[in-house]
C-alpha cells in the first residue's frame, strides 16, 4: 500500500502544528497494533460479529483505552489530539467495526463514568475499563429516539433505596458483549427533558435487564451492536451517574468527544480508501494503460485527496481547540458534518475506480465504503449537524 504522510503535519516537511513527538509515538504504537493485530485476524471478527475479549484487553495493556485518563486508573494522561490520532489509526485499519469498538469503549460511554461518577463508582470500574476487563457500551438511542435525546421514553422511578427502570433501546453499540452500560432514563414526567434525564450504571445480569437481539447491520461487521430491554430493571440508588436530572446535560457534553471522534476515524476510512485506490489504479490496465494516466482518474483522486486534507485540518484545528478548554460546539458539529458526508463521496468514487472487483465481498474496499455509510448517520445526523451550526452562524 501506498505510504501516506503524518495526518495533519504539512508537506513542507517542517514539524506538525498539532501533534508532539509524544503524538506521534502513540501513532506509530496503534500503527503497529493494526498492522500486526488487527489487519491479520479481523476478517474472522467480521464473520462472528465481535472483537474477541482479549483483544481488547491486549490493547488495554498497551494503554490505548486509557488515553486521556489520569495515570491514577492507569491511564496516560493525554489530551484531545491523542484521542485523534487513536481514531484516525483505528479508521486507517479498513476494519471499522473494530474501530467503533474500541472508540465506543473509550471516548462515547466511559467518559461518562469519569466525567460524573463519584469516587467510589470511578475507584470500583476505572482501572477495570482502562485495563480492558470492563468494556463498557452507552445506551440513550431508542426505537423513537435517536438524534433527539429528549424524545427518549426509557423511565426510572425511585423505590426506596433503589430505581426500578423500565423502556427499551436499540442500535446499541457493544450491546451483546459489554460488561457495564450507561443508560439514560427519564426520571421526573413533570419536569421539561432537559431536566427530566438521569444517566444510570448499569451492570449485565442487573435483575430486569436483558440483551433482546443481537442485531444484523449493513457494515461494521464486527462490532456487536444489540436491543436491550428494561423491565422492572432493579438498580441501587448509587447507581445514578452524577445527579438526577442531569443525564441531558452529560449526554450533550460528551456529544462534542463523540463527534469529534467519528470525525477523525471519518479520515482515517477516507485515506486507507485513497491509498488502496492509487495502488489499483497505478496497477491496474484499461485500454492499453493503467487507470491512473487516464486525467478524469487521477484529477479526480486529487481532489479527493485535497478535501481529505481539508477534513483532517478541520479535525485537528477543532481537537487542539477542545484540549485548550474552548467552546466547540460550532466546530465540532461541522467536523461531524462535513467529515460524515466527505467520507462517503471518497468510498462512492474509490468504489468505482476500482469496477467490478471493488463491489466483491472481501475486498477492502468493498468493506470501507459498507463501514462508511454509518458516518453521515451515527452519532448526529448530517442535518442535525447542519442546524447546530446554523444556530451559531
Amino acid at each position: 500500500m501506498t505510504a501516506s504522510p503524518d495526518r495533519c503535519t504539512p508537506s513542507t516537511g517542517a514539524s506538525s502544528p498539532w501533534f508532539s513527538p509524544e503524538h506521534e509515538l502513540l501513532r506509530a504504537q496503534v500503527r503497529r497494533f493494526v498492522e500486526e493485530e488487527i489487519k491479520p485476524r479481523a476478517d474472522a471478527w467480521e464473520r462472528d460479529g465481535f472483537v474477541p475479549r482479549e483483544v481488547l484487553r491486549r490493547m488495554g495493556s498497551l494503554g490505548f483505552l486509557g488515553i486521556r485518563y489520569p495515570a491514577a486508573c492507569g491511564g496516560a494522561d493525554m489530551d484531545t489530539l491523542a484521542t485523534m490520532v487513536l481514531a484516525e489509526e483505528l479508521g486507517r485499519s479498513t476494519y471499522s467495526g473494530v474501530a467503533i469498538t474500541v472508540l465506543v469503549h473509550t471516548d462515547m460511554a466511559s467518559p461518562h463514568l469519569f466525567n460524573a461518577g463519584s469516587a467510589a463508582q470511578k475507584a470500583k470500574w476505572m482501572p477495570r475499563v482502562v485495563a480492558g476487563e470492563t468494556i463498557m457500551a452507552i445506551a440513550v438511542t431508542e426505537p423513537d429516539a435517536g438524534s433527539d435525546v429528549k424524545g427518549i421514553r426509557t423511565r426510572a422511578r425511585r423505590v426506596g433505596d433503589s430505581y426500578r427502570l423500565d423502556g427499551a433501546k436499540t442500535y446499541i453499540t457493544n450491546g451483546v458483549h459489554a460488561d457495564l452500560y450507561c443508560v439514560a432514563a427519564k426520571t421526573d414526567a413533570a419536569s421539561p427533558a432537559s431536566r427530566a434525564i438521569t444517566m444510570f450504571l448499569v451492570e449485565k445480569g442487573a435483575p430486569g435487564f436483558r440483551v433482546a437481539r443481537a442485531l444484523d447491520k449493513h457494515g461494521w461487521r464486527s462490532s456487536d451492536t444489540a436491543e436491550l430491554v428494561f423491565e422492572d430493571c432493579t438498580v441501587p440508588a448509587d447507581a445514578v451517574l452524577g445527579a438526577e436530572g442531569r443525564g441531558f446535560y452529560a449526554i450533550m457534553r460528551n456529544f462534542q468527544n463523540e463527534r469529534l471522534v467519528l470525525g477523525a476515524m471519518a479520515m482515517g476510512e477516507a485515506q486507507a480508501a485513497l491509498d488502496l485506490t492509487l495502488d489499483y489504479v497505478r496497477t491496474r490496465k484499461a485500454f492499453g494503460a493503467p487507470l491512473y494516466e487516464k486525467q478524469a482518474v487521477r484529477q479526480r483522486l486529487a481532489m479527493l485527496s485535497a478535501k481529505v486534507e481539508a477534513g483532517r485540518q478541520l479535525v485537528c484545528a477543532a481537537a487542539w481547540r477542545d484540549a485548550q478548554g474552548h467552546e466547540v460546539t460550532k466546530e465540532v458539529s461541522m467536523v461531524k458534518a462535513y467529515c460524515g458526508e466527505l467520507v462517503n463521496e471518497v468510498m462512492y468514487d474509490c468504489l468505482q475506480f476500482h469496477g467490478g472487483f471493488g463491489y466483491m465481498r472481501g475486498s477492502a474496499i468493498e468493506r470501507l465504503a459498507r463501514d462508511a455509510r454509518i458516518q453521515s448517520i451515527g452519532g448526529g445526523a448530517t442535518e442535525v449537524m447542519l442546524e447546530e451550526v446554523a444556530k451559531r452562524l
